[in-house]
């Protein structure tokens, strides 16, 4: 395995990680130190803002840094942009201390790109790439270069890959899990569901997809906590192509 997070001014993140897998005898790279890892590598340092991205942060700081991730901070993250400072415990309400978990990450709000495949000879590789989260605090890591969490797979058993609510991914390890849940003799649709169906009690809100795939038969399925419309996915199959497919979700 290899991965690399918070890295800057380097495009092509999961090639990165990949130097580190194959080059490296680490897991994860993190900050300035994995772009500098990166440019030792031949990767190109530039910029990586655009019009757009411009445009989407001068919005957002106009519309006063909303929404955001901060609680328990003063002043209040709802109708500022800070600099913050957190409460005193003298000052903490009960709501901030049981804040729930809304709709900050949703379908529109991260851009994740996972993926499980398996190759001629049967080999079996997972891997996801993302830009994170619109609107994070700066130096979050998400589920994306987190084994475990954002993919993972295993040769005798199979693959999977997530995306959506990163910080709730993380705490369940949905990639994993849905593996060991194959392990333990479910179907790839059984193995999503299970892991998936934990997740409610907890964050009733959570938007996830979730990709399992069988290194031993090569089946696969799909499932989704509360996404409109559910989860769309692609899978191509030699020598047939790309089918574009949908899967139902859970909740």
């Amino acid at each position: 395995m290899g991965s690399v997070a918070a890295l800057r001014r380097v495009k092509n993140a999961i090639a990165v990680a990949r130097a580190v897998l194959e080059h490296t005898e680490h897991t994860l790279l993190v900050g300035d130190q994995a772009t500098a890892f990166a440019i030792a590598m031949g990767f190109t340092n530039e910029s990586l803002t655009s019009d757009w991205s411009r445009e989407s942060h001068l919005k957002w700081r106009q519309n006063n840094c909303q929404p955001n991730y901060w609680r328990a901070v003063t002043p209040d993250p709802q109708k500022s942009c800070g600099p913050y400072k957190p409460l005193s415990l003298k000052k903490k309400s009960s709501d901030h201390l049981q804040q729930r978990r809304t709709h900050l990450v949703d379908r529109t709000h991260h851009d994740t790109i996972g993926a499980v495949a398996i190759d001629a000879q049967g080999r079996i590789a997972s891997g996801t790439s993302t830009n994170g989260a619109t609107h994070k605090i700066p130096g979050r890591v998400g589920d994306s270069p987190i084994v475990g969490a954002g993919s993972y797979c295993d040769q005798e058993v199979g693959g999977a890959a997530a995306t959506g609510d990163g910080d709730v991914i993380l705490r369940y390890l949905v990639s994993y899990q849905a593996v060991e849940n194959m392990r333990r003799g479910m179907a790839p649709e059984a193995a999503a569901k299970e892991v998936l169906g934990r997740i409610p009690a907890k964050f009733p809100t959570a938007q996830i997809g979730l990709v399992v795939v069988s290194a031993k038969t090569g089946a696969y399925a799909a499932s989704c906590l509360n996404i409109v419309g559910g989860f769309p996915y692609v899978v191509g199959v030699a020598p047939g192509g790309v089918q574009n497919k949908t899967a139902k979700c859970i909740g």
